[in-house]
């Protein structure tokens, strides 16, 4: 089965990583749904959320300006004030998604606007429309708060949990029940991909979705805890963490002999960043892997 016959793929994540991701399968229009971590606490993002308690923009911002078309409008979304603003430090984008939060009823409400003003056919969804801070509960039953300090921890935590009461966007449990296509990563394993897996709505559907799950692999081992887990350890903590083994298929160039999943290696690096993959290539391999797991269906 081809991507471009699916009724529904959901991409799940934060960051650069579910910006290139979306990017990437951008010509699937309103079918591709992105569901965007939303814990960030660090550089503009941490600022406002510091003064406004608000949710984390940052990371739809970023998968906001990989889908725009016009390079200006990207540029526009990303552009930082400088130290000779009273803004120093904060991000245009970012002010500009929270604002639009204050003017509608609710945050994905915002984010539609704005999709709809930069022609960005396809859907963003925020995990959670509530703010919330990820946790990790070291093995010494420490807590550790926030995703700096979390990036910074010697070694993997016992367990990640979301502060608060959380609860999931309604879009996107609906999104991934009615998916034939989910796809988790790529990116900082620990800080944007496993954030929304953390939220009870999303969990309970993605253990529940009928859909297949593919895990995209970073290119280069990430600074941290993190970065020190072989393939077979990611698949096995998100296992953990959701109580069941969700994933179907992985895509990684990392060769393992105690994987027991089918791994589609052959993931190749964008000319100008190398830790970035590249659209057309894993745009082929995520070709390959939905022939490999769906049917034609009769």
């Amino acid at each position: 089965m081809q991507l471009h016959s699916l009724r529904r793929i959901t991409a799940i994540g934060g960051g650069h990583g579910l910006g290139r991701v979306l990017s990437t399968l951008s010509f699937m229009k309103h079918k591709l749904v992105g569901i965007v971590a939303t814990t960030d606490n660090g550089g503009a993002t941490g600022l406002l959320r510091e003064s406004q308690h608000c949710i984390a923009w940052g990371d739809i911002r970023n998968c906001l300006s990989q889908l725009v078309e016009q390079p200006l409008a990207a540029e526009v979304l990303n552009y930082r004030f400088d130290c000779t603003s009273s803004l120093h430090g904060h991000n245009f984008g970012n002010l500009l998604l929270y604002t639009l939060d204050q003017l509608s009823a609710r945050p994905l409400d915002g984010i539609q606007l704005l999709s709809r003003l930069l022609n960005v056919d396809n859907r963003i969804l925020p995990m959670s429309e509530c703010p919330t801070d990820l946790i990790a509960t070291t093995n010494d039953g420490i807590q550790c708060h926030g995703e700096i300090r979390i990036d910074k921890l010697p070694v993997m935590p016992r367990k990640l949990s979301l502060s608060g009461s959380v609860t999931a966007t309604p879009e996107a449990i609906r999104h991934i029940r009615s998916s034939q296509l989910i796809l988790l990563g790529p990116g900082s394993f620990m800080t944007s991909v496993m954030p929304p897996l953390l939220v009870n709505g999303i969990r309970d559907a993605l253990l529940t979705t009928q859909a297949k799950v593919v895990f995209i692999d970073n290119l280069v081992d990430e600074n941290g805890p993190a970065g020190k887990l072989s393939l077979a350890e990611k698949v096995g903590f998100i296992e953990k963490q959701l109580g069941k083994q969700v994933v179907d298929l992985v895509l990684s160039n990392k060769k393992e002999n105690g994987l027991k999943l089918p791994v589609i290696g052959g993931l190749q690096s964008d000319e100008d960043v190398y830790y970035r993959h590249n659209t057309s290539n894993l745009l082929a391999k995520l070709e390959e892997a939905a022939k490999q797991l769906l049917v034609e269906s009769a």
